[in-house]
């Protein structure tokens, strides 16, 4: 059964996700900022087969990968991490300053560590759906007008912090990809980096979903991407940009259908010149 650091463990997604995760027998260890936070994570596992673990830390003080790689192995410290879902954000406290380091700075430093990690094999991270340099060919041009007002006008600085971190997933699980490949390691246990890209986010009970190439406009439940990041997280060979809004397809369709299928919404970006801007 895997063991999965789920940091920004008192998030809103977060925290529908953690006993869907422990629900199916897995072990979670939810990192979270406050000691006050504690108690209402440790309910979440209540009755649930899993093994729920807390700690706290400051993902703020994360600077590095060696940071990030110091937090990991205090999480791991009993079990090792297979898993990393990046579940974590400034959401919008503390100006652009605090934007910067945490969706910028300190998830670029536990991508690029659990990438460096050769025994965590996925990391998934809660993006969304605008988040890319390019536009799309499926999009309209209300979608990407929509997509520039987001990114250039409304929430500038948290596009400029969200894209640089995709990036750097996106370059670097296609690297340790493409090495392990070549070493012959079986494509189950190569590494998977995912980029779950949903809409504009609403408290809306979980229901259907559309998982592909979607348009930029559109809301997505926060209880659907949690069961969504569960499903893709169980599903061999889910990988690559995974935009999704609420529709009509159950989840494990939508999820099933993508992965068979091969979609990856990263398609239109400069693949090169993300490595390039990644340092890689």
């Amino acid at each position: 059964m895997p063991h999965i650091l789920l940091i920004g463990g008192h998030g809103k997604i977060a925290q529908l996700l953690t006993p869907l995760l422990l629900a199916k027998s897995w072990s979670v260890t939810s990192l979270i900022r406050a000691q006050e936070q504690v108690s209402a994570i440790e309910k979440l596992g209540a009755g649930k087969p899993g093994k729920l673990s807390v700690l706290v830390d400051s993902i703020e003080e994360v600077k590095s990968e060696a940071d990030a790689k110091g937090v990991i192995e205090k999480a791991g410290t009993n079990e090792q991490i297979d898993w990393v879902v990046w579940s974590a954000g400034a959401g919008g406290r503390g100006g652009p300053s605090r934007t910067l380091a945490v969706d910028r700075d300190a998830a670029i430093a536990f991508t690029r560590a659990s990438i460096a990690n050769p025994h965590i094999t996925k990391f998934l991270t809660v993006s969304y759906i605008a988040s890319r340099r390019n536009r799309p060919s499926w999009w309209t041009d209300a979608d990407w007008e929509s997509a520039q007002n987001v990114n250039n006008n409304v929430l500038p600085t948290y596009f400029q912090a969200k894209v640089a971190a995709d990036e750097v997933l996106t370059a670097g699980a296609k690297l340790r990809y493409d090495e392990e490949a070549k070493k012959g390691v079986e494509e189950g246990k190569r590494f998977h980096g995912i980029s779950l890209r949903p809409g504009q986010l609403t408290d809306e009970p979980a229901g259907g979903v559309t998982i592909g190439k979607v348009p930029s406009r559109g809301t997505t439940s926060r209880a659907s991407v949690a069961e969504v990041v569960a499903k893709v997280l169980e599903t061999p060979g889910a990988k690559g940009w995974l935009d999704v809004l609420d529709g009509d397809d159950s989840v494990d369709a939508a999820v099933e259908k993508a992965v068979k299928e091969g979609i990856d919404s990263v398609e239109g970006e400069d693949l090169a010149a993300q490595k390039e801007r990644a340092g890689l």
